[in-house]
């Protein structure tokens, strides 16, 4: 018997980018770990929420291996959404789906802590059941936030710059695919260069940071000397170092 659909109306899929925080494994992979966890417990809350990429790329581990490092990321409420770099040999049923053609998101997101799991990066190109013209954005070089960032706000530019006219509490964040200048107190995380750019710096009027990264370097407050803590300083990489010094 043939059946007959009578219901004109359409199901819209979309491919869209996402902003995620991409982790680059290497090994050993206990050792590995062990570094993982001092982030964690350091930095509580770090991965509470937010989408991960794990990246296998040149990772010489077999299937076992990998089935036994997902398990032993989810004991640490880290929550993976999809694999890179790995063989499709290696995926097995109930692991995260494999991912490619990771690009930065283009998007401007400041959301409420509750809010945070929309952040992901990578994209997918599903077929759209209904097409609209592309919509036209004009590139953005720098992003300025004419207040303080809140706890439990994210401040995410892919782009360019990031400006803070004012502080950032402990517990919200600042990512920005350039560099951070923050016109006050920086409290809570600070990630420039979050796409690869490493020239990138972090400047602040009074450093408290719980984390800064530069190019998925970083460091945590009790890292840097303690004269430094509470005075305006400026941060940047050297040879996968980073450097701080006071300024004037």
């Amino acid at each position: 018997m043939t059946k007959v659909l009578t219901d004109a109306r359409s199901i819209r899929i979309k491919g869209r980018s996402f902003l995620a925080v991409v982790l680059s494994p290497d090994l050993p992979l206990d050792q590995w770990l062990a570094r993982l966890d001092d982030l964690a417990a350091r930095s509580a809350g770090f991965f509470l929420n937010r989408p991960v990429v794990l990246d296998l790329t040149d990772l010489a581990i077999d299937k076992a291996e990998l089935k036994g490092f997902l398990a032993d990321l989810a004991k640490r409420n880290v929550s993976v959404m999809g694999i890179e770099g790995a063989r499709p040999s290696m995926i097995s049923s109930g692991m995260p789906p494999i991912l490619k053609g990771g690009r930065p998101a283009s998007d401007v997101e400041v959301v409420a802590d509750e809010e945070k799991q929309r952040g992901a990066g990578g994209s997918n190109d599903s077929p759209m059941v209904e097409e609209r013209p592309a919509e036209t954005r004009l590139a953005q070089q720098s992003l300025i936030i004419h207040e303080p960032v809140r706890s439990g706000q994210s401040i995410i530019f892919t782009e360019g710059d990031v400006t803070i006219i004012g502080s950032v509490s402990s517990g919200a964040e600042v990512i920005a695919g350039g560099s951070i200048h923050v016109y006050g107190a920086l409290r809570g995380r600070a990630m420039a260069g979050s796409v690869g750019n490493a020239a990138s710096r972090i400047f602040c009027r009074k450093l408290e940071a719980e984390l800064i990264a530069i190019d998925g370097i970083y460091k945590m407050a009790e890292d840097l000397s303690p004269e430094l803590l509470g005075q305006p300083v400026q941060l940047w990489l050297d040879g996968g170092t980073i450097m701080v010094e006071k300024l004037n």
